[in-house]
C-alpha cells in the first residue's frame, strides 16, 4: 500500500522533492501546498491529487501519512509543533529553526509524540561522502587525526536572500558543521573563527560575511577545518578528506564530465558541476527514500532533530567567535 504524503512549501527544494517524489515507488503524493498556489498549479504539478494553499488542510487528512516541511526556516518549528502534534511523521528541510527556544519547543513536541522525524542534510547521502565514513568504520585510517573540508559556491546569493538567511553559518557552513560530525564521527568541543567579506561589498550591512576559514578541536583530540567561500569562478568546490595513523581517505569534486584532453600543451579537464542541485541530486533522492524506510520501521532516522540542534549549536559558536575574535566552546543541545 503506497504512503500518501504531502510537500508543504513548493519553492526550490520542494521542487526537488517533488521531483524526486513522483518517480518513487510506493509513495503518493496526496497534497502539495504553498501560499502562492493558484488554479494553474493543478497542471503543473499533475502527479498531485490535491494543490492547497493552507497547510491545516494536509496535516487534517487522515489520510497523509508523512510531510515534508520545505518553507522559510523561520517558520519550521511552528509548523513541525503542528505537523507533531497532528501524528504525522516529518521530514523537515535545514535549519530546523532560527529561534532557540522555538526549536526547543518543537523538539519536546517531537518527542511527546513520538513521531518520526528526520533533518534533511542531504551531503550525508552523497556516495563518495559516505564512503569516507565506510573507510572510518573499516578502521582502514586508523585513529583519525585531521579533517579537512572545502565548501565553495559558485556565486554569491542575492542580497534580498542574505537579509533573511540568518548567515552565512546557518545557511552555508551548516551543512559542513554536520558532516564534520558525520565523517569524524566525533563531537566538536570548540572552533575558532577567521572571516571577511571579501566577495560582496554590501554584504556587511546584514552582518554578515562571505569568506571563512573554520579551525575545529574535537573532543577525542583530533582537530579539523573548514573553509567556505561564496563565489569559486570555476564552480561548485566540494571535498572532504579525512586523515588518519594509517591512512586517508579524499572525496573530490564532482565534474561535468570525467573526460580528460591531453596534448603536448598540457592536459584539460572539465570543471566542477555549476550547481548543488546537480551536484547533489542523487543524495535527495537517497535522503527522501532513508527517510520513508524509516517511517515503514526499516530503520532508524539517519538524521535526527538532535543532529540538526547540534549543527546550529555549532553555528551559534562560529558567530560568537566571529564576533569575539576568540576560541568558543560548543554548547550542548539543551
Amino acid at each position: 500500500m503506497a504512503t500518501k504524503i504531502g510537500i508543504i512549501g513548493m519553492g526550490r527544494i520542494g521542487n526537488v522533492h517533488y521531483k524526486n517524489l513522483k518517480q518513487m515507488s510506493g509513495i503518493t503524493i496526496e497534497y502539495i501546498c504553498d501560499i502562492k498556489a493558484d488554479d494553474t498549479w493543478e497542471e503543473k504539478y499533475p502527479e498531485a491529487g490535491k494543490v492547497v494553499t493552507d497547510y491545516h488542510e494536509v496535516l487534517e487528512s487522515s489520510d497523509v501519512e508523512a510531510v515534508l516541511i520545505c518553507v522559510p526556516t523561520n517558520l519550521h518549528p511552528s509548523f513541525i509543533i503542528d505537523a507533531a502534534n497532528a501524528g504525522k511523521a516529518i521530514f523537515c528541510e535545514k535549519p530546523v529553526g532560527f529561534n532557540n527556544e522555538d526549536i526547543l519547543k518543537a523538539y519536546k513536541v517531537v518527542k511527546d509524540t513520538g513521531v518520526v522525524f528526520q533533518v534533511g542534510f542531504n551531503r550525508r547521502f552523497d556516495d563518495s561522502f559516505d564512503r569516507i565514513v565506510d573507510y572510518r568504520d573499516a578502521g582502514n585510517l586508523g585513529q583519525p587525526q585531521v579533517l579537512k573540508i572545502t565548501s565553495r559556491d559558485p556565486e554569491p546569493p542575492s542580497l534580498d536572500y542574505v537579509k533573511v538567511s540568518g548567515g552565512i553559518f546557518m545557511d552555508m557552513t551548516i551543512h559542513d558543521f554536520d558532516m564534520a560530525r558525520f565523517i569524524s564521527g566525533q563531537e566538536v568541543e570548540s572552533l575558532h573563527v577567521f572571516g571577511n567579506v571579501l566577495i560582496e561589498p554590501e554584504i556587511k550591512q546584514y552582518n554578515d560575511i562571505d569568506t571563512a576559514i573554520i579551525t575545529l578541536k574535537f573532543k577525542n583530540g583530533m582537530l579539523g577545518v573548514i573553509d567556505n567561500s561564496r563565489k569559486a569562478v570555476y564552480g561548485y568546490d566540494q571535498r572532504i578528506e579525512l586523515f588518519g595513523s594509517e591512512g586517508m581517505a579524499h572525496a573530490d569534486n564532482v565534474l561535468d564530465s570525467q573526460t580528460t584532453y591531453a596534448s603536448k600543451n598540457g592536459v584539460v579537464g572539465d570543471k566542477p558541476m555549476w550547481f548543488f542541485l546537480q551536484r547533489y541530486m542523487k543524495a535527495y533522492a537517497k535522503e527522501t527514500k532513508s527517510f520513508f524506510e524509516a517511517v515503514h520501521g526499516e530503520h532508524d532516522v539517519e538524521c535526527t532533530f538532535e543532529d540538526g540542534i547540534r549543527a546550529i549549536r555549532l553555528a551559534e559558536a562560529a558567530k560568537e567567535s566571529l564576533k569575539t575574535g576568540n576560541e568558543v566552546k560548543v554548547k550542548d543541545i539543551f
